[in-house]
């Protein structure tokens, strides 16, 4: 078979989806103290290459063809990719591949500062296994929640075009789930150094997320016409948030903030990926500036209930994904003059498939999510001791530090050199 502009623009859109991993570990790791950046970025690196092999083995696999009650693919029928070898399939299993690793990279930002790394690299293939794998089948498979499925057979089928409750959603509630296995960090709402500690790498971050973003919306785009509305929305729905979520800020606290423009960008472009090509541009600005409000206001729920979702996963990928899978029940435009949301008069059944999903996800991660990291938590230990915490997660789970300050030697264990006037080593040097 040839290679069409088809074939052409799925591969570019997967190389686009996968760019956005380090731009996650670039917003991520600006939003840490300085002695927890490298670790964080690690977490979304390691991601990439252990989510990488798993989908070669079974994940792929595990997300569609035949189903096993509904749940998940059989993982051994294109175990390897054995079976699609020499077929245009490989494109489509590349493009999934992408979207894996960054649903596991945006849980890792609701436990910086304070995970062991080596019970993440365990987590990792586990979650991605039993959570994100059943619940990509489910919604994109033809799984439960399917036009056929179990569930999707009697409320409807809900609309998730680029995984808002596959990815923000699920990554939302396992980083909620995660955040109060491992407890709040020492000093959590009390220490003033733990606010970014470089605000150029977020905005640098929410940059590469937003460009990646046209690729993760428009990848499965079947028609010009439909390209051009994701494209449009994609634009569209983060300006807006950034705007609402600036303005937020402005009457609440007197200031707009650089943070809050990235982060207001990254709960616009959450709220619209379910929706992406089924509103219309108008609608994309309202659904951005109303998931700019929200999530800057719920960012600020972690304080009062007691949770430490330390780079807010909870309050921008949970609350801005709801956002956007509920407000399909309201604005999605009619197919051929049928259906649609409540506001073209499609009536109820919408806005009751899009709650059906979400609550499925939302119970179906949390509880997954739960057993998962309490057993590693038991086992192994997830957290690192206070001691670590204090002195930085980068020194006691990598040896580095991310800055050179003062040629002191902080930068790492590794020298090329002997340094002979070094007097002190990178667990005895503490950076803030």
């Amino acid at each position: 078979m040839d290679l069409s502009a088809g074939h052409v623009w799925v591969m570019i859109s997967a190389a686009l989806v996968l760019l956005m991993t380090p731009g996650v570990a670039f917003f991520y790791g600006g939003m840490t103290r300085a002695k927890a950046a490298l670790n964080m970025m690690m977490m979304s690196f390691v991601s990439i290459g252990i989510i990488g092999v798993v989908w070669v083995l079974w994940g792929f696999s595990m997300t569609g063809g035949n189903g096993v009650a509904g749940l998940f693919g059989n993982p051994f029928t294109s175990f390897g990719l054995k079976d699609i070898l020499g077929s245009e399939d490989l494109i489509t299993a590349g493009y999934g591949a992408t979207f894996a690793i960054i649903t596991v990279a945006l849980i890792s930002g609701a436990v910086a500062d304070r995970t062991k790394f080596g019970a993440w690299a365990v987590f990792v293939p586990i979650w991605v296994t039993l959570v994100y794998c059943p619940l990509a089948f489910m919604v994109w498979g033809g799984g439960l929640l399917g036009a056929e499925g179990a569930v999707g057979s009697v409320v409807g089928e809900a609309i998730d075009f680029a995984g808002g409750t596959v990815v923000h959603i699920n990554a939302g509630v396992a980083g909620l789930v995660l955040a109060l296995i491992l407890g709040r960090r020492k000093g959590f709402g009390k220490d003033p150094n733990q606010r970014p500690h470089n605000i150029p790498f977020v905005m640098l971050g929410a940059a590469l997320l937003w460009f990646g973003w046209f690729g993760f919306n428009g990848g499965a785009a079947g028609t010009a016409e439909e390209a051009g509305l994701i494209w449009i929305n994609t634009l569209a729905a983060p300006a807006a948030a950034m705007l609402g979520w600036l303005l937020t800020e402005r009457v609440r606290d007197g200031r707009a903030t650089s943070l809050g423009a990235a982060s207001g960008v990254v709960a616009g472009l959450v709220a619209i990926t379910p929706a992406c090509a089924n509103v219309s541009p108008l609608a994309a600005v309202g659904l951005g500036l109303v998931s700019g409000v929200l999530s800057a206001l719920a960012i600020g729920l972690k304080y009062r209930l007691g949770y430490d979702d330390s780079l807010d996963v909870v309050g921008v990928h949970l609350v801005a994904g709801l956002a956007g899978t509920l407000a399909l029940g309201f604005i999605a435009l009619p197919v051929d003059g049928a259906g649609g949301g409540l506001f073209y008069g499609g009536g109820l059944g919408q806005l009751g498939a899009q709650a059906a999903a979400a609550a499925v996800a939302i119970v179906f991660s949390g509880v997954l999510t739960l057993l998962i990291g309490l057993a590693i938590h038991k086992t192994m230990g997830f957290r690192i001791s206070e001691e670590d915490e204090v002195n930085g997660v980068d020194l006691s789970e990598h040896a580095e530090t991310a800055y050179e300050f003062g040629g002191l030697g902080t930068g790492g264990s590794f020298s090329p050199f002997q340094d002979t006037a070094r007097t002190t080593t990178p667990k005895e040097t503490v950076n803030s």
